[in-house]
Formats: C-alpha cells, structure tokens, sequence
C-alpha cells in the first residue's frame, strides 16, 4: 500500500458510499480508504459498513469540526507515502491514482502536488476544468485565479483532483476554520516550500458534481470571512492575482447582498492592493449586475458550445 484515500463526510451516507466505491475501484490497487465521519452520524457509519473492503477504515470523530479538520485527522491516520484527497460528493474516475502515480515519478522536486483536469457536472451542461494547464514561468497564484474570459475555470484547482505526500500535508494542514476556497488556500501555502511544485494530469479524472438543489459549501456566502482570509494571505498573491481574486471570487459571494458600500469596498481594496485587468472590471460588473442563477446558465451555455 503506497496510497491512502481521505474522504471527510457527514450525514451524507449515499454520497459518500459512492465516493468510496470509486476509490475502492481504482485500477491501482494497492491503496487504503481513510472515511472521517464528522461528528455523530450512525447512517453514514453503518452504510460503510455494508461495503465490505478490508482497505476500508472509517474513522468517526466525537464532534463535528468541519471539512478541514476531518482532512487533517484523516491525514494524521493514514498510513500510506501518498494522499489523495476526496470530497464525499465526488468521484474518481477508474484510473485517477494510476495516472497520478505515474506523474509523480516525473517531478523534480521531492513534494510534489499532483492535481489533474476534472468533469465538472451541473444539471445544464459537463465541462472539463481547468480550461488550460499552467504555462512555463506563470504566477501560480495568477494561474489559480486571473481569469481570461467572464467565466472562472480557466485555471483551477479542487480538492478531489489532489494528491500529494503525507508528509506534506502533515507539514501544511489544511486551515481549520476557512468555509470556502480551502483547496486555493493550501495549494498557495504548500507552494511556498522550496521543495514542492505543481504538476497536472491533463486528463479529466474526477468528476465533480456540482448538484444545485441541495447545500453545499460552495453556495455558502461568507463574503466578510473570505475578504478577512484574503487580506491575511496577501502575501500568497502577486497584485494581479490579489484583484482577480478579490473582484470575482469574493465578489460572487458578496454580490448578492445588492449593497453599494459592500460593492465599493471591494472595488476599492482590490484597486489599492491589486493591480487589476480590463477583464477584472468587467467580470466584477457582470458578477454584480447579474443575477447567479442567470450567470450560471449563460456560463453552462457558452462553455458547452466551447467545449463542443
């Protein structure tokens, strides 16, 4: 075994028994599956239960501390050189961690982070994300966030495509706490070690399953939480990923509020710490203009016929 699986969960028993059967039928097989069940939650505990694989652990926390948290202890107990990070409502394709592994043998750096393309599902349309791969000497903070159409994706990372040593992720656990983009935030700290760098699978090899009628973080809002966590990791940023950043990503969260000061406020920090695009300008006037249910067809729609 040289890979271990760390799927957080909680009161999601049909989601994750499905993530779990798509590690569990990866065609690398020499692998465990780590499940942190977040708090109290017998359902989920005795669907596990009915799998039956002795690579299976569940691993059941006392009380909820949220997705983070689960990851580090999930990541504490593993056992494996290799982690691979799965959100209990994704799946993998079949030949994720094969194709990862045969990655990673190419790095030359001694941490790598492996992170590949994924299917991004919603109810409209599937789309491969990232749209393109890092080019040679690019920010990978500019990468991860500037964006060079309306719609995001262009560059990307999402916590289900990583892999990366555990001794890394032991190194720089995930920050307990911080409800949104969680994946961004680790990806930019991890990369400020001299020994670790960024390599993707240009294949999709995830599906991510972006199902708009029940909750999830990624619709959550906490716009003044995400703005507080982005003036903290300024350091993480070049000034043109830090106004791309703040003018679409905390922007979408906050856009729904309709409230002017709210809008001027983030106009005004990324213009005083970032260095804003053409495109910046306008990304964050359709973001405020347009309602997300409206953004989120029109995106669905442009990027299907793209991708045809």
């Amino acid at each position: 075994m040289d890979v271990s699986v760390v799927i957080p969960t909680c009161n999601r028993p049909e989601l994750a028994t499905r993530a779990v059967r798509s590690a569990l039928g990866q065609t690398h097989r020499d692998l465990e599956v780590i499940v942190v069940i977040d708090g109290p939650d017998d359902a989920t505990a005795h669907a596990l239960e009915q799998i039956g694989d002795p690579r299976l652990r569940v691993l059941a926390l006392p009380v909820r501390g949220k997705a983070p948290n689960a990851r580090n202890q999930g990541v504490n107990a593993a056992a494996g050189r290799w982690v691979a990070l799965l959100d209990d409502d994704d799946e993998w394709l079949p030949g994720k961690i094969e194709a990862q592994l045969a990655l990673a043998a190419t790095a030359t750096r001694s941490a790598p982070i492996v992170a590949s393309r994924m299917i991004s599902r919603t109810p409209r349309a599937d789309t491969v994300m990232p749209r393109r791969l890092p080019e040679p000497g690019e920010p990978l903070s500019e990468y991860l966030t500037v964006r060079r159409g309306l719609f995001y994706g262009d560059g990307f990372i999402q916590t289900s495509t990583i892999m990366a040593p555990a001794e890394l992720l032991r190194r720089v656990p995930f920050t307990v706490g911080l409800r949104r983009q969680q994946e961004l935030d680790w990806t930019l700290r991890a990369l400020q070690h001299d020994d670790v760098e960024l390599l993707y699978a240009a294949e999709p090899l995830v599906l991510w399953h972006q199902d708009e009628n029940r909750d999830r973080i990624s619709l959550h809002n906490p716009w003044q939480e995400q703005l507080a966590w982005v003036r903290e990791s300024r350091h993480l940023f070049t000034p043109r990923a830090y106004a791309a950043v703040t003018m679409s990503v905390i922007s979408s969260m906050a856009a729904p509020t309709r409230s002017p000061k709210v809008f001027r406020e983030l106009l005004s920090e990324a213009r005083a710490h970032g260095r804003p695009g053409v495109l910046d300008y306008v990304t964050f006037l359709q973001i405020w203009a347009l309602p997300p249910s409206l953004r989120h067809r029109v995106r669905d729609l442009v990027l299907r016929k793209a991708n045809a």
